[in-house]
């Protein structure tokens, strides 16, 4: 009973991140949606007697890679103009064509599995959890680990060959940035943090220039500048209070 209880509760969870992940309106929730699904999924592997799948499922992919996926995110943030452009054609329709076979694909196993019965747990880890796992990855599933490690290298070195950027023009030396600082119209010390010397201190808040004003280099130019009063209209509004 606690166990058909626990099922539920975190089968909800994982559909609702999962649901979460394709529905938030910003890439960070989709994030963080994405890692309580994966935190439901290592509880359900735990209660399944699989701690060994568990740990991973919190160690490595939670833990490692989810959080690695977040921290880029808020570091150089997704421009939401773009977000919408495919850059490929025919990559919502394909998206599309592989969640259905994926779907095809699950229900023919559990239908498969329906049938031929279920594999009891104290069979599955007679010599441990660890071991058994172990002997299936490096003998009757071998072939299946060693096409996921492929795999997993080929997108690597593709992500890396997409972000590669080739530089069209000469790099300049150090004289020639501190030259260009100097010049009329440049910044010969670096710019302000947004939310300097304002009443806010907030990434989309400009920094306040010595005459009051705020200065919108100091915002991302991916995020929105917002508009805060000013000392002055402070004391305008109040009256001079």
């Amino acid at each position: 009973m606690t166990e058909t209880i626990l099922f539920w509760v975190m089968a909800a969870v994982a559909v609702a991140g999962a649901l979460g992940v394709v529905a938030a309106p910003k890439a960070v929730y989709s994030a963080i949606s994405l890692a309580m699904t994966m935190i439901a999924l290592a509880v359900l592997y735990i209660a399944q007697d699989a701690p060994f799948l568990g740990v991973v499922q919190i160690v490595v992919y939670t833990g490692a890679v989810m959080m690695l996926f977040l921290f880029v995110v808020m570091l150089i943030g997704v421009d939401s103009s773009e977000s919408l452009v495919e850059t490929l054609r025919g990559q919502r329709v394909a998206a599309i064509a592989v969640g259905v076979g994926f779907g095809v694909l699950l229900v023919a196993g559990i239908g498969n599995v329906s049938v031929a019965g279920f594999v009891g747990l104290d069979q599955a880890n007679a010599g441990g959890n660890v071991e058994g796992l172990a002997s299936l990855i490096f003998t009757r599933y071998l072939w299946a680990f060693e096409l996921t490690g492929a795999l997993l290298i080929t997108a690597a070195l593709g992500a890396m060959v997409l972000a590669h950027r080739e530089r069209f023009e000469r790099r300049k030396t150090q004289r020639e940035l501190a030259v260009e600082r100097f010049a009329p119209g440049g910044h010969p010390t670096t710019l302000p943090n947004p939310g300097v010397y304002a009443r806010h201190n907030a990434v989309d808040v400009p920094a306040r220039l010595p005459d009051g004003s705020g200065s919108e280099l100091s915002v991302s130019a991916i995020l929105q500048v917002r508009e805060v009063p000013t000392q002055d209209d402070v004391t305008g509004r109040d009256g001079g209070r």
